[in-house]
């Protein structure tokens, strides 16, 4: 097995996002940029799968390279501009609209995995076509990977039946509380969970945004709490930052059991709590693991209690 090697299939694009608070103007996104960026924190060596078009800047690949982020899966297509999404959040920030989205050179994305992470300790399917993840579970060793899976509603709707094939082949799935409950039709996240677990995955983690994540596993639960911000400029990366974080760690780790899972949700946590406080990347690439770490403790006091 590769040692301490994650592999990151997802988007790299460019945002323009508004917020009753103000705009980012287009800026460098996407989940996989935001996953990677996560697990740079780790010692671990990540390996973006992507496409970017003629406009993507080459000193931001430079800047990738230099967290020890491989980019040979990165195709560069000359013949179009990179994917661009637009979005407009509400009062709260817990919804919002899409404005815009152009898929661009992401229409015609062929993903080949490197031949050195096709045995990653693990591999992130982070928010694509089912189509394109499973064409990327087909290049790599699943007995050697714990292969995690985050997906949304779009596809939920819209691809319901390679979904469900892409889900069978995980081991981990990450969706959010309202995606769970579409996915299953139950009425509350726990029964959510199990319906998704009896589909494939050994663990199911549902992110229930400001208020944390549920993990669910043979019985057993947790809930990692989220970090308590009083100042969310941005939330777009945050579910793929939260992810990136939980895959870093779980790929430093020797083992991948339910107490490793629920650190790795709360490292998870708090890589995310970062990426949040900016627009786009410009928090997360100023951080550093001892911030998070220092996160991580105070995370620690928030479910640490005696009964006397």
């Amino acid at each position: 097995m590769a040692d301490n090697k994650v592999l990151i299939v997802g988007t790299m694009a460019f945002d323009e996002v508004e917020t009753p608070t103000g705009s980012s103007g287009k800026i460098i996104a996407g989940s996989a940029t935001y996953i990677a960026l996560a697990t740079s924190f780790f010692d671990v060596e990540s390996a973006i799968v992507s496409i970017v078009g003629r406009d993507f800047p080459q000193d931001y690949l430079k800047d990738l390279s230099k967290r020890n982020i491989n980019l040979e899966g990165v195709e560069i297509d000359n013949s179009g501009d990179t994917f661009y999404w637009k979005g407009r959040y509400h009062k709260n920030l817990n919804r919002r609209d899409t404005l815009v989205t152009d898929l661009n050179t992401l229409a015609n994305f062929n993903p080949i995995v490197p031949d050195n992470f096709k045995d990653a300790e693990v591999a992130l399917l982070g928010n694509l076509h089912p189509r394109i993840q499973l064409s990327v579970l087909d290049q790599i060793n699943p007995d050697k990977t714990t292969i995690i899976l985050d997906t949304m509603n779009y596809w939920i709707e819209g691809t319901w039946d390679e979904l469900v094939q892409v889900v069978a082949k995980t081991d981990v799935i990450t969706i959010n509380d309202e995606e769970a409950l579409q996915m299953t039709n139950a009425t509350n996240v726990l029964s959510a969970a199990k319906k998704i677990s009896d589909m494939g995955p050994s663990y199911v983690i549902i992110k229930k945004g400001e208020h944390g994540a549920l993990l669910y596993h043979k019985e057993q639960t947790f809930l990692a709490p989220a970090v308590v911000l009083d100042n969310v400029v941005d939330p777009t990366g945050a579910g793929d930052s939260f992810a990136g974080g939980l895959a870093g760690f779980l790929a430093s780790q020797p083992k991948h059991d339910f107490e490793t899972m629920k650190t790795a949700m709360v490292y998870g946590s708090s890589v995310a709590s970062f990426c949040v406080t900016d627009f786009g990347t410009k928090s997360i690439v100023n951080t550093t693991i001892s911030q998070i770490t220092e996160r991580v403790e105070g995370l620690k006091t928030l479910v640490r209690f005696e009964v006397n």
